[in-house]
């Protein structure tokens, strides 16, 4: 029978783990028709595409994005789609750009570094609206999102350091309802980021039990990677255990230098749980440093702030005084203290647009405040006034040996926890060729088809998307064509905007959204609702 699609002559990895065959594969309205066997399987085609021998997999699913608003400024999400990613999970650390009907101006000024600015008209309230004005814009990639326990909080609470009434949680509650009944994937917090700072124990499990009736995960990015991780660990998995729901731990990782070679200890802590009964699982970009606004190294009290007050208190020297302190003495107890940890000569400015510190990007903050004589804290605030408020980071607070370790557990999927802008992290461009190049064909860390599965069956299963993931008869028609023997990221921290080498064609649904390397215009994608 005809197909609309067919790539032959592929080595098909098909997301399950299972090693690869010699095959071919056929696509009609979107949908995985047959995939044949052996060197020379022949299909009648509309098109017809030679693999001559590369790699055919599913398309790759970005398990912790932020492409929340950036979609809208750029539909073909071309630094995603050249990856191979053909699947987006919105929504997370607790930032979800709804459910949201007071103070969408404020919301914005508070997550610009994390998801930019939406240059149109903001023209949604509810999850489902959001997911409409996905596809009414049309989009390259598939997207979902989950809703956030940070936009729930703002929406009834605002940024304040409150403990909520019995009548406002349950008021938060139902708005989590709402969004996992408009579609929401799953529901996600940031413990480490303000409004979700403030929240207690007793807040998290109460909204996280509204995901029980769906069986849909609870996302978080903990209170704490380095310090704490622990009591943090601890609390994230009694949560699912309580109300049994699956957990799922954000970009896993052990941050700071008194934690640094204690993995092994953190992924028995995976095992402990499933053992539990816990269905636990994570994600994890391949890189030794992370990215975040550069507004999560202030102090939770400088954060609860609305724009105009953050922006009058960093020019106070009083408080930048008390911000030194805080980071420096470790004053708050249980804080996560990004910068404490880190040092301020291994947090490194991104995405600066500002005159007077544009040429800075790139530099850390030690060497910055070396420069021009002055404090550290004095340069972070200086930054963020300058910026306004618009600005991120990168710290450089892991060690390569841990990275392995973590990405050799079968429980851990791959994401690229990616911030866009103007200088962003390399993990925006380079994830997903870099597991396969590096950690593949150079390291050895990973066979190809264990890759491979962690970037698209794992996730999958992780967020319920049940079409996806895998290259069968009857599922959706994502895939990726790639040379195994020239995949490679080539974005670097000095270079971070280099697209990848090696991944020739992506599809999502059957229709290119990258031929033979280039992007096309097709949009293709959809909203996905649960």
């Amino acid at each position: 029978m005809p197909v609309e699609l067919a790539i032959e002559n592929a080595r098909i990895v098909d997301g399950t783990g299972a090693p690869w065959f010699r095959g071919a594969v056929g696509v009609e309205d979107g949908t995985i028709t047959e995939i044949r066997r052996g060197r020379d399987p022949v299909f009648s085609a509309d098109v017809c595409i030679d693999a001559n021998g590369s790699v055919l997999c599913p398309g790759f699913i970005d398990a912790h994005s932020h492409s929340d608003l950036e979609l809208f400024a750029d539909p073909t999400l071309a630094p995603k789609t050249r990856q191979g990613i053909t699947t987006e999970i919105l929504g997370q650390d607790g930032f979800s750009m709804a459910p949201l009907y007071d103070g969408i101006e404020s919301w914005q000024d508070y997550v610009s570094g994390l998801a930019g600015r939406l240059e149109g008209e903001w023209s949604w309230n509810s999850i489902a609206e959001y997911l409409d004005g996905i596809d009414a814009a049309g989009v390259a990639p598939n997207v979902a999102t989950l809703v956030g326990h940070g936009t729930v909080r703002y929406e009834i609470l605002g940024m304040d350091d409150v403990e909520p009434t019995d009548a406002e949680l349950e008021t938060m509650a139902d708005l989590v309802a709402e969004g996992l009944a408009d579609g929401a994937v799953g529901f996600s917090s940031g413990l480490v980021y303000t409004p979700q700072v403030y929240s207690s124990t007793e807040e998290v499990s109460r909204l996280a039990a509204e995901l029980e009736p769906h069986g849909r995960p609870f996302v978080a990015h903990i209170r704490s990677e380095g310090r704490w991780i622990w009591e943090a660990m601890d609390e994230f998995i009694d949560i699912g255990a309580e109300h049994s729901v699956p957990i799922h731990q954000s970009h896993f990782k052990l941050t700071g230098s008194g934690q640094r070679g204690r993995v092994d200890r953190v992924l028995e802590q995976v095992e402990l749980a499933r053992e539990r009964g816990v269905d636990m699982t994570a994600d994890q970009y391949p890189y030794t440093a992370g990215s975040s606004m550069l507004t999560s190294l202030l102090p939770p009290w400088m954060q609860s702030k609305n724009a105009e007050e953050m922006r009058a208190a960093l020019a106070d020297p009083e408080r930048r005084e008390a911000i030194r302190r805080d980071i420096e003495e470790w004053r708050i107890e249980g804080w996560e203290n990004v910068g404490g940890k880190t040092g301020w000569d291994r947090v490194e400015m991104t995405n600066l647009t500002s005159e007077e510190y544009r040429a800075d990007a790139g530099k850390d903050l030690a060497t910055i405040a070396s420069e021009r004589e002055v404090e550290p804290v004095d340069v972070l605030c200086d930054v963020l006034h300058a910026e306004d408020l618009d600005a991120a980071m990168i710290a450089h607070g892991m060690v390569e040996s841990d990275v392995q370790r973590i990405l050799k557990s079968d429980r851990v999927a791959v994401g690229t926890d990616g911030l866009f802008g103007s200088r962003p992290h390399p993990r925006v461009y380079g994830s997903y060729p870099r597991v396969l190049s590096r950690y593949v064909r150079e390291e050895g860390v990973l066979s190809l088809e264990e890759a491979v599965y962690k970037m698209t069956a794992l996730p999958a299963r992780i967020y319920g998307l049940d079409s996806k993931g895998v290259l069968r008869p009857g599922l959706d028609g994502d895939m990726v064509v790639f040379d195994p023997h020239v995949v490679a990221d080539q974005a670097t921290f000095e270079d971070p905007r280099r697209t990848p080498r090696g991944i020739e064609n992506v599809f999502v649904d059957g229709t290119a959204i990258v031929r033979d390397g280039a992007v096309t215009d097709a949009r293709p994608g959809k909203a996905i609702r649960a």
